[in-house]
């Protein structure tokens, strides 16, 4: 593991969801009254890096102005490179209505790194026409040591399920574990440490919008997920040369290029364009305290909103521990079948719709006005609870991606030994307790 100047064991973090943020490695480095002076401080680089149009409004334009060592335009030329299950082609294989679920990859045994232990299992969209995902999953015990990579495709939401993650950024250090979530922007050049020895969890590269925080509308100011609960990282910067390889992924493609000298360079930084991490323990969860169980769209955590107001282009929702008090009311939730796709993931705990199957680190695809629910044990135990009393749902935390477009699976995940050929059956014994057989029929309506 290299040592970044300003960097200590445990890296140190601004708050605040979108802010214009203002750090740096080394005192006197940030011009004051302008971006690019003549002569930056300590002979540095001035460079912005934006993640929006230059029009895109006040409030929606991101931005940063970076203070390195070397400017990012230094590196070799890009050729295409080994890119295993990475790359997803969602033209491979047949699309089909069937709910599918795999039990977790298992932690792999030969040295493998963040980057090749990233699969993709299915996706939607392009990053040419900026709407839609590729959804993954990743199994690691190798830290990035000589190697750096960039997505210029799409932002990366990184839930790791098992094992911590060490995230060395251009903007700083970020250092994530299981109940937590990072985000890397478009574009932003990292490499991938694996403090624990092995990790596990999952990705969605977003084409889209870059997620934001929704509005909360009638919950009022407060709620769901706090704009101060997020956290950027402090700058800090590698200063070493040598021989390196720039990985980056551009145009649905892996590309290798070499480069001289850490591209983590980057001494000081302003603006809003950043990399951040989220405590999904901080979750305001919101609910009924009446009856009905509320639509999942209250676990809102993060959108990517779309060109139609109200229909996302992609959603990042949670099912955290809480309170259920809703009386005369079946608290799971219920059976349905949704206009949007679903990609589900466990990153601890028991989900409370499903008894069995369904594993911390596994994944279930539930496609466009596919029915689900409940499996037959779930359904049999919550139609005999106490609903007079509140129940504590602890010890879990679910997720879900949800996509306006049909999500397609690759020819990796439908071969993947973890597919589970009888996922179905959970809803088998689900047996008719239609009591009105053999009754006269009733009025009907006009």
């Amino acid at each position: 593991m290299t040592t970044l100047a300003n960097a200590a064991a445990a890296p140190r973090y601004l708050s605040g969801f979108g802010n214009h943020f203002a750090t740096e490695a080394l005192p006197g480095v940030l011009p004051e009254g302008r971006n690019s002076p003549q002569r930056v401080a300590y002979g540095l680089y001035a460079e912005q890096l934006s993640g929006t149009a230059f029009t895109a409004p006040r409030a929606a334009n991101r931005r940063s102005w970076l203070y390195r060592i070397r400017p990012s335009a230094q590196y070799g030329a890009f050729r295409p490179a080994p890119a295993g299950a990475l790359v997803a082609r969602f033209d491979e294989a047949s699309l089909t209505p069937n709910r599918l679920r795999w039990s977790p990859p298992p932690l792999p045994r030969a040295a493998r790194d963040f980057i090749a232990g990233l699969a993709a299992l299915g996706g939607n969209g392009s990053p040419q026409s900026h709407t839609g995902c590729t959804l993954y999953w990743y199994a690691a015990n190798r830290a990035m040591t000589r190697r750096y990579f960039y997505d210029a495709d799409g932002e990366l939401l990184i839930v790791p399920q098992q094992g911590r993650l060490r995230l060395v950024t251009e903007f700083g250090v970020l250092e994530v574990g299981p109940l937590q979530i990072a985000v890397i922007p478009r574009g932003v050049r990292l490499r991938v440490e694996v403090p624990d020895g092995a990790a596990r969890g999952y990705v969605c590269e977003n084409f889209g919008a870059p997620l934001r925080l929704p509005d909360l509308g009638p919950i009022g100011s407060n709620g769901l997920a706090n704009p101060r609960d997020f956290e950027s990282p402090v700058a800090a910067f590698e200063d070493r040369a040598g021989r390196f390889e720039l990985l980056t992924k551009f145009n649905g493609r892996l590309w290798t290029a070499p480069i001289g000298h850490s591209p983590l360079d980057v001494v000081a930084w302003h603006g809003n364009y950043a990399p951040y991490r989220y405590d999904l323990r901080r979750f305001n969860t919101m609910g009924s305290v009446s009856y009905d169980h509320p639509d999942p769209s209250i676990f809102l955590v993060l959108q990517s909103v779309s060109d139609t107001p109200g229909v996302d282009n992609l959603d990042f929702v949670i099912f955290p521990p809480r309170w259920l008090a809703m009386q005369d009311t079946f608290r799971p939730p219920w059976f349905h079948r949704n206009v949007a796709s679903e990609f589900m993931g466990l990153i601890k705990g028991v989900y409370d719709a499903k008894a069995q199957g369904f594993e911390p680190g596994g994944v279930s695809l539930h496609n466009c006005m596919s029915g689900h629910g409940p499996d037959a044990v779930t359904f049999e135990r919550a139609s005999a609870a106490d609903t007079t009393q509140p129940a504590h749902l602890e010890g879990t935390m679910a997720f879900m991606f949800e996509t306006r477009a049909v999500i397609q699976p690759t020819r990796y995940a439908l071969k993947s030994p973890q597919l589970q050929r009888d996922y179905d059956g959970v809803w088998r014994e689900l047996t008719s307790h239609f009591s009105g057989a053999g009754r006269s029929p009733g009025r009907r309506g006009r």
